[in-house]
């Protein structure tokens, strides 16, 4: 039976990408929902199953359908874990909302990649953590907000049962992020490390069995329990407070599954004693299905702008935990320390994050590092230095100390961009090219007191060996041939090569030699002479 959408907003075109187990259940409440267009799945059989239960639905093979539907306000991704990041980066670039299951990506990086992208692009980013939308968590979050459990000193969570077994994720990454979700929303802060120990019983490689370990700031700690080799279902989750304790039990019938135990400690003669009080049933909870709340938290928030509330960040938050856990069971239950963030330094921390360094690259303290940009096997980036958003760095290149570069740089292996260097945005260093940063070098003296200033500007080009002397200006869209010795500053888009360099002619903001009449013969830009240089010639 089809449920008329809530009033505060019309009903957006969603298209669902999977539609195995789980995904069958979006698909049901979007389409009772009457916000459901289009269903893609690898399965031609599964497609003709949907199509006969809803008929007012469009199907198809291909997620290239999905993205370019214009119909399509918004995208339920419900696929394996590994192709998350990849679907949903496609959807928010072709300018869809987008709804991913648990879990947001694989790694730190894919997840606040995601963000970035929804955030350039103005688009929802929401995260399937459906208990966060269970009438009885929400419930239980109120209690604890306002204080009617008391300071919160310890929270635990059992996810039980036998099957189901999978192979493409483990015990950890397929039942303990819902829990992870409801504990960080529970006590407001991220943990300052994890220790997780499991069992691998049916695999060698695939943990059935993991205990996690949640150390906070604030001295709360939690662990949770899960496993799909357990003989019975058990779905738990167990606040103490120091004024209640509260039990969230979703394997009972619903007016058993929030009770409140009276229980605190008293002392008697500087003793401990407890005194317990009978359980108090949470009655007034209306039964709603947390699925179908989740559904439409999302199309509210596709229709209104409105931030969810497991949005990206949520997200990574909790993707931060699980890569922290999965580390600490590769390394058999070593502790492993997050940083942890502040309201006031998320988005710094988020921003951090998001730039992408190889795992035998160096960073060190004190560097800021843009978004989108990666650095690459054997690279040192040296305390102070500035990279910007979306560079790439080859391997075995040295930035720093000090040292600022720009936006969409390109580093190419085995350079060093030393102290008193400024890279402007879009420039390119060819493989071996050099800056030097003192004139007249001494081994045996100390020099660092007379660094000379070079300043490359925005989108010039320093082809392969060529060596660039310090205390010059490139100009901007300037072209350095390879081997080229540079002693002296370069016009904007002038080409020069040989030692010392000279210039040979002008090159285009394309990369294009220009012909005497200044016009390039690829992109068909014209240029005309100027004080700096050539300069683009606008028509009046």
């Amino acid at each position: 039976m089809k449920k008329d959408l809530p009033k505060t907003f019309a009903s957006p075109g969603i298209a669902v990408i999977g539609a195995g187990a789980w995904g069958r259940n979006l698909v049901r409440n979007h389409a009772e929902l009457g916000a459901l267009r289009l269903v893609c799945d690898s399965n031609e059989m599964v497609l003709a199953q949907l199509k006969t239960q809803y008929p007012q639905i469009e199907t198809c093979l291909s997620p290239a359908d999905v993205l370019s539907a214009p119909a399509i306000q918004g995208v339920v991704i419900a696929t394996p874990a590994e192709t998350h990041f990849s679907l949903a980066r496609e959807c928010l670039l072709a300018g869809k909302h987008v709804y991913v299951e648990k879990p947001l990506a694989l790694s730190d990086t894919e997840g606040a990649e995601l963000i970035r992208i929804a955030q350039e692009n103005n688009r929802i980013l929401m995260v399937g953590h459906l208990l966060q939308y269970h009438p009885v968590f929400v419930w239980l979050k109120k209690l604890a907000d306002t204080g009617c459990l008391g300071r919160i000193n310890y929270i635990y969570s059992h996810r039980l049962n036998l099957g189901k077994i999978r192979r493409e994720e483990n015990a950890l990454w397929s039942f303990a992020p819902h829990d992870i979700s409801m504990i960080l929303s529970l006590t407001g802060e991220e943990p300052e490390s994890v220790q997780a120990t499991g069992g691998n019983y049916l695999h060698r490689k695939i943990a059935d069995v993991t205990t996690t370990h949640l150390d906070f700031p604030s001295g709360i700690k939690a662990h949770v329990f899960v496993s799909w080799l357990h003989p019975f279902k058990d779905q738990k989750l167990v606040v103490v407070g120091d004024r209640k304790m509260a039990v969230f039990d979703d394997t009972m019938p619903w007016p058993e599954k929030l009770l409140l135990y009276h229980h605190e400690i008293v002392w008697k003669n500087n003793v401990p004693v407890p005194a317990k009080g009978e359980p108090e049933k949470v009655i007034d909870i209306p039964e709603q299905e947390p699925l179908r709340l989740e559904c439409e938290h999302f199309l509210n928030c596709v229709a209104t702008g409105t931030t969810p509330v497991t949005d990206g960040r949520e997200g990574l938050r909790v993707l931060r935990v699980l890569n922290a856990s999965q580390q600490s069971l590769d390394q058999q239950g070593a502790r492993i320390s997050l940083r942890v963030t502040t309201p006031g330094d998320e988005a710094r921390a988020e921003a951090q994050i998001a730039y992408h360094a190889h795992e035998t690259a160096v960073i060190d303290e004190g560097c800021d590092i843009g978004a989108g940009t990666k650095i690459w096997h054997f690279s040192h980036v040296l305390k102070g230095s500035r990279i910007g958003e979306n560079c790439n760095i080859g391997q075995n290149v040295v930035i720093g100390p000090d040292v600022t570069i720009g936006k969409r740089c390109k580093i190419q292996n085995n350079v060093s961009v030393y102290k008193g260097v400024t890279l402007e945005d879009g420039v390119f260093c060819g493989p071996s090219m050099v800056f030097t940063n003192i004139y007249n070098p001494r081994a045996e003296i100390s020099k660092m007191d007379q660094v000379r200033p070079t300043l490359v500007k925005t989108g010039a080009t320093l082809g392969a060996n060529a060596t660039v002397v310090c205390g010059i200006t490139i100009g901007q869209y300037a072209f350095v041939g390879a081997g080229a010795t540079v002693n002296r500053d370069v016009p904007d888009h002038a080409l020069v090569v040989g030692n010392p360099a000279r210039r040979i002619g002008w090159a285009c903001r394309c990369g294009v030699r220009l012909e005497g009449d200044l016009q390039c013969a690829a992109c068909g830009t014209r240029y005309k002479k100027a004080k700096s240089g050539i300069t683009e010639k606008h028509l009046s």
